[in-house]
């Protein structure tokens, strides 16, 4: 049975999620091969990890994590991504595979294109989670699991030059953790990213400051119910930096979505200060409609195929990105070679 060594860089909910999938996989009797997985991470974070088993050891620095290894997952916050790319080039080794999970894939594969070494490959990905954890945003490593990403997407995004062979193990490697992987162009995914990550979070920064700022924030704060929490909670997850640094890196994209949702929100305030009871019920069951609508078909996974489109005209050998040893560990059964190693 074949040995793949994987790097997880950062292990936070995502990064030990995808160690205890990969866990999973590897402890099904049909498995062809093996994972043997190498942490690195920042505070508790790690202890956590460990005792959840996500991970089968721990080192000090990513240079380490990194050194040998036959795939590096990038899960880091996205203010870190840029500064580990250099710090970590020197140890990985020509062949590897980096999987990165950066919140924006068009600055965080050009970080890695500036400082990887030649005959390395980093592919975009992002999960499209369980839709059992659909309303469970809370990113706290205690949260990881192993079916996270299951009845999921995760869609790969790799430049128009990537080697097929990298985009094709990227794929592998999604189903291999439970999801339905598909891909998309990284501008494309940034800017739908924009509406669905980018906005999210500047709303809870300017909801937040409106309340806290209001001279009723004494008496306010001491009523917050989960309405308050689930809408301000970004702001407890993710650091300031990381925030800053989505919305400035991806600005064009978030001023257009951000200039709609004032528009909406300008219509409402009409609505309300002309007590136009009809107008309002009218928006109410138009949304009400259509999120019941996205709710079923989020859940069951159902949706129209050209939206995201299959990937075409791949290879379905692998040998030109590792040569014939590590090449086929994702696809098929190990030859008889690797099998008495």
């Amino acid at each position: 049975m074949a040995e793949i060594s994987v790097a997880i860089l950062g292990l936070g909910r995502l990064g030990a999620s995808i160690g205890l999938a990969l866990k999973r996989y590897s402890s099904q009797s049909s498995a062809n091969h093996q994972f043997k997985i190498t942490g690195y991470g920042k505070g508790t974070n790690v202890d956590t990890a460990q005792k959840l088993g996500a991970i089968h050891t721990t080192v000090r620095s990513a240079a380490e994590a990194v050194r040998g290894k036959d795939v590096i997952v990038v899960a880091l916050p996205y203010a870190e991504v840029a500064a580990v790319y250099p710090y970590i080039a020197p140890d990985v080794r020509a062949g590897a595979v980096i999987l990165d999970f950066s919140p924006l894939k068009q600055q965080a594969l050009q970080w890695a294109k500036q400082h990887l070494p030649a005959e390395t490959y980093a592919i975009g990905m992002q999960p499209i989670v369980n839709p059992r954890y659909l309303f469970d945003s809370v990113d706290e490593t205690e949260r990881a699991s192993a079916d996270l990403f299951d009845q999921g997407m995760m869609l790969v995004t790799p430049n128009v030059n990537a080697l097929p062979a990298a985009v094709e193990l990227a794929m592998d490697f999604g189903q291999l953790v439970g999801a339905t992987s598909r891909f998309i162009d990284p501008a494309e995914h940034d800017s739908l990213n924009a509406a669905m990550e980018g906005l999210p979070t500047l709303i809870a920064l300017a909801y937040f400051r409106t309340i806290a700022h209001n001279q009723g924030w004494d008496d306010l704060q001491k009523l917050t119910n989960p309405a308050f929490g689930a809408i301000t909670r970004p702001l407890f997850d993710t650091h300031p930096d990381d925030l800053r640094d989505q919305w400035l890196h991806n600005r064009d994209s978030l001023l257009h979505y951000t200039d709609q949702l004032i528009a909406q929100l300008r219509e409402l305030r009409r609505a309300v200060a002309d007590q136009d009871s009809i107008g309002l019920e009218s928006a109410v069951v138009d949304a009400a409609h259509r999120y019941e609508k996205w709710y079923n078909r989020r859940y069951k996974n159902q949706w129209d195929k050209q939206s995201i489109p299959e990937p075409e005209n791949l290879p379905t050998v692998m040998s030109t990105l590792f040569g014939n040893y590590i090449a086929n560990k994702l696809r098929r059964k190990p030859n008889k070679e690797e099998t008495q190693d």
